[in-house]
């Protein structure tokens, strides 16, 4: 009998959060292709974006933080979320709602913080054949820490008078702020502490000597911005030390981001806090056949939700030419994650067949093809 046990595996457990936009539609794709593959999964569906910050004050309801959990998911596959000012979401929230000091929050950068997603992960590979690629060989691992830096969330406007004292109490360029009025003063903090540089970095050094990668690269600005930037270069360089045979290099975000495009082949792993990640990470996905073909990963110590980068577009809501692409590399991240190796494989050959043969290619990648068509071609060249 415990030899049969061992043979039964279980389907997966995983959580669907299609969201807003194009999201449900490329979720829909995603899923006939793993389907098609065959993924023994429990799918999950759960309530997330903008139609339940209208109606319901959350865009991120409870019962559905309740589900993205080991006890009842093991994985969360997320597609794609609306996310808008403060300032506009509170003016489309349902009459009976308004007024009642409900604040907007972004679900992504909420289950980000809230489940201690602590690293994104953003690969940005070229698939060979595809006509926007910037470099057919260009192959960064972007890390990102994701809880941390200047999306951490700790925003005033307008400025509260003992926020504002304890400032000018402590430092002498607040002083000269107050002139505007504190009505008038909007604060966005960028609170960066030893143990998130320390995990990101770490994470990406990992990765770079699992994989044989041949450097990691440190991006900030602490030239300007000597404190944070100069707790993220100088943990940087501690943990660097444990990795001898790996070079580090530190540079500026500014600088990088020439660099990435000057002289891509010189690069590798790529390590930031998180505004820096999510620019750098993007540029990387533009020059890789941009946002369409763009995976991430939001990985924890107990939960991981797999999204792709790009947004809900909602200009192309209902038109047939979201690329699907994207969702799918995502959906290969997450199988490599639960151990499927052999299904990821196979989805991602597809991928690779079908950009390289030129035969069936979206708009966004200089055809003509809907993404039922290119859903269709997917599963045809599995």
């Amino acid at each position: 009998m415990s030899v049969l046990r061992r043979c039964v595996r279980r389907a997966h457990r995983i959580a669907l959060l299609p969201g807003d936009g194009i999201g449900p539609e490329v979720m829909e794709n995603c899923l006939e292709v793993l389907d098609a593959a065959g993924l023994k999964a429990e799918y999950t569906h759960c309530d997330i974006g903008w139609e339940f910050w209208k109606n319901e004050g959350d865009a991120l309801p409870k019962r559905t933080l309740d589900i993205l959990n080991k006890n009842k998911t093991d994985v969360g596959l997320f597609a794609a979320i609306t996310s808008k000012p403060a300032y506009e979401a509170a003016k489309e929230l349902s009459p009976d709602l308004q007024g009642k000091g409900i604040k907007y929050m972004s679900p992504i950068v909420r289950m980000r913080q809230e489940l201690n997603l602590h690293t994104n992960f953003r690969p940005c590979k070229s698939v060979p054949g595809n006509p926007m690629n910037y470099r057919d060989n260009i192959d960064w691992a972007v890390f990102r820490e994701n809880t941390e830096g200047m999306y951490g969330g700790v925003e005033f406007h307008p400025l509260p008078e003992s926020v504002f004292n304890a400032l000018d109490a402590a430092h002498p360029k607040m002083g000269k702020f107050k002139k505007a009025g504190l009505e008038n003063i909007a604060m966005s903090t960028r609170i960066m502490t030893r143990q998130g540089c320390e995990n990101i970095v770490r994470q990406a050094f990992q990765f770079a000597k699992k994989n044989g990668r041949k450097s990691v690269t440190v991006v900030d600005k602490p030239n300007v911005l000597r404190e944070t930037g100069g707790l993220m270069m100088q943990t940087a360089r501690r943990v660097a030390e444990e990795y001898p045979d790996i070079p580090m290099m530190e540079t500026n975000i500014d600088a990088q981001c020439m660099f990435m495009l000057k002289q891509p082949e010189a690069y590798d792993v790529i390590v930031a806090e998180n505004m820096f990640g999510d620019i750098l990470s993007d540029l990387g996905a533009q020059l890789t056949g941009g946002l369409g073909f763009a995976p991430s990963g939001n990985i924890g110590d107990n939960y991981s939700i797999f999204e792709p980068s790009h947004g809900s577009a909602p200009n192309y809501t209902g038109t047939g030419n979201a690329n699907p692409i994207a969702m799918l590399r995502t959906a290969v991240m997450m199988l490599e994650h639960i151990g499927e190796t052999e299904i990821s494989a196979a989805v991602q050959a597809a991928i690779e067949r079908v950009v390289k043969k030129g035969e069936c290619r979206m708009r966004d990648f200089g055809g003509t093809a809907n993404r039922t068509e290119l859903t269709r071609e997917l599963i045809k060249n599995l």
